[in-house]
């Protein structure tokens, strides 16, 4: 096999949430170019004529759209029911939906806390479990987590943030010890400072901004296309002996 043809995900199916602009979406598009036919679920992705399904289409890729609160267990009980009914194979799961809530340690409310970990550490364990029970069965699958480099650090003012990226590092790893072996890979990409809705705080905070870029050896804030080439790597054939791996997209943060 040509190395180029390992990256190849023609006839894959993937599943991605948190697809409907930023990392996801370029998730999204990354894997529809290498040939996968896309998934998406949002909290708030339209059912029909969404940007990432137009762009999507234009590849030549087919997009199926979901809706799920991913902070309500019910329905997200309720929606892995109904797309394991309407894709009973599913080759490759990203784990991208999450979200981010802002205040001090001594003031960060339980409601703040509870959110953040229902979205980004239950739900994600859970989406994992049920598809990825479908993986084992098979002898084949991919999973990727979005981590954050705050997997690896503490973050100011994001405690709740902080605390489910540390459990997704840890999830991948616990994950991939026990499923590498029946043929299911299991990863993490953790983005550095992206351009993106959860960063735009940090952007617009003039000498938050300033420290952040003179800290990345880049010296630039990432870009959701930054990502694609990561993506395509770990849900293809070319990642295949890569378990239990944080890949950092980090514009060199992490080096420093």
């Amino acid at each position: 096999m040509s190395i180029l043809n390992s990256f190849d995900l023609s006839g894959k199916v993937a599943l991605i949430t948190g697809c409907k602009r930023g990392i996801g979406k370029a998730l999204a598009e990354a894997l529809a170019e290498a040939g996968a036919d896309i998934i998406g679920v949002s909290a708030t992705l339209e059912l029909q004529g969404s940007a990432v399904e137009k762009s999507i289409q234009s590849l030549g890729r087919k997009f199926h759209a979901y809706q799920c609160d991913f902070s309500k267990r019910e329905e997200l009980y309720k929606f892995i029911a109904q797309v394991k009914k309407d894709h009973p194979v599913i080759d490759i799961l990203f784990n991208n939906a999450g979200n981010i809530l802002r205040k001090p340690a001594a003031e960060h409310p339980d409601e703040y806390w509870d959110e953040i970990i229902e979205i980004n550490q239950n739900a994600q364990f859970v989406l994992t479990r049920e598809i990825g029970k479908d993986m084992i069965a098979r002898g084949s699958g991919k999973v990727v987590f979005t981590a954050s480099l705050l997997t690896f650090q503490g973050g100011i003012n994001v405690p709740g943030y902080a605390a489910s990226k540390g459990a997704i590092g840890s999830l991948t790893k616990a994950f991939a010890n026990e499923w590498a072996s029946r043929g299911v890979n299991v990863n993490a990409i953790a983005p550095g400072y992206i351009a993106t809705d959860n960063t735009e705080a940090l952007r617009d905070d003039p000498e938050r901004s300033a420290s952040i870029l003179g800290r990345i050896p880049a010296a630039r804030w990432g870009e959701p296309k930054d990502f694609k080439g990561p993506a395509v790597f770990l849900a293809s054939n070319a990642s295949d002996y890569v378990h239990g791996t944080v890949l950092t997209v980090d514009g060199g943060w992490m080096g420093r």
